[in-house]
């Protein structure tokens, strides 16, 4: 729970705060742009919330801030924040929330399927998330896309039985997973599915297409809102950064529409600006050392 003692003075006065065990990963300031701000090393609240849109927005940030680094001075039902996740983003395709101070905040998604859902990468094992998943008929798969954001994945795997799946080369084997990507070839997991190595940020990094429409992308590839085009973080490119542009130039091969990051912001454009925005990231990359 967030402490008022600890508020940071960054907050404007008003009832929602963010103390100073923010860790700056941002899930806030995407969630609810209109209340909050990355004022530097940590975020907090630039605009109090006015109506009720605006309070459901601050208590969705409130419950999925990893390190429980929100709070407010006034009364609120959690549950205005608690029920609107997992949230639905397009078809059948939803962000999750809760996110885990493990995996830094990463963002995960849920995929309903009559065949099964499929869990891309690990939220936070919160018992208001497990009964909302139980109800939208539980996990059968759990797409990890790199070691940094398994979080609970273990949990999860305990509570489901689902099958998990990762990269060797960030430690599927020694995790004991029950399916291991290999290489660098892409690997269709079934009509709708498809896994691509695209070593980079860590060596196993993969990517997961569904329906030629939807990109999970971890840490890979992400929307940047200052430059308003798809971009990658050069200083948290672990493994390779000239490596990460090669993964990044095969991608180019690929239709999507959604590129749904574990960091940094979604974005939603048709295939064409998508892939356009995809070759200037690829042109601005290679001009960065």
């Amino acid at each position: 729970m967030a402490n008022v003692q600890q508020r940071l003075p960054e907050n404007v006065p008003g009832d929602f705060f963010v103390d100073s065990t923010c860790i700056d990963c941002d899930t806030c300031t995407q969630l609810a742009p209109q209340i909050f701000r990355d004022h530097g090393e940590q975020c907090s609240v630039h605009h109090q919330p006015e109506t009720n849109d605006e309070t459901r927005l601050a208590m969705m940030a409130l419950v999925s801030c990893p390190t429980g680094s929100i709070g407010a001075t006034q009364r609120h039902d959690a549950h205005i924040g608690i029920d609107a996740f997992p949230l639905l983003l397009e078809d059948n395709v939803y962000y999750c929330g809760f996110t885990s101070e493990s995996s830094f905040g990463a963002w995960s998604y849920l995929i309903t399927r009559p065949q099964g859902n499929i869990l891309i990468d690990s939220p936070r094992f919160a018992s208001q998330l497990l009964k909302r998943i139980e109800a939208m008929g539980g996990v059968s798969q759990m797409l990890l896309t790199h070691k940094d954001d398994i979080a609970d994945h273990e949990l999860f795997h305990k509570r489901f039985g689902c099958e998990r799946i990762m990269h060797s080369d960030d430690g599927a084997t020694r995790l004991g997973l029950e399916q291991v990507i290999h290489g660098t070839e892409p690997v269709q997991l079934d009509d709708d599915l498809l896994a691509i190595p695209v070593p980079g940020h860590t060596r196993g990094h993969v990517v997961f297409l569904y329906r030629k429409k939807f990109l999970f992308t971890g840490d890979h590839l992400a929307w940047s809102p200052t430059r308003q085009t798809l971009t990658a973080f050069r200083s948290v490119a672990w493994y390779s950064w000239p490596e990460q542009i090669r993964s990044m130039e095969k991608l180019l091969s690929y239709e999507f529409e959604w590129v749904l990051p574990g960091h940094g912001d979604i974005h939603h454009a048709d295939a064409q600006s998508m892939h356009n925005h995809l070759e200037r990231c690829v042109a601005w990359m290679k001009t960065v050392r």
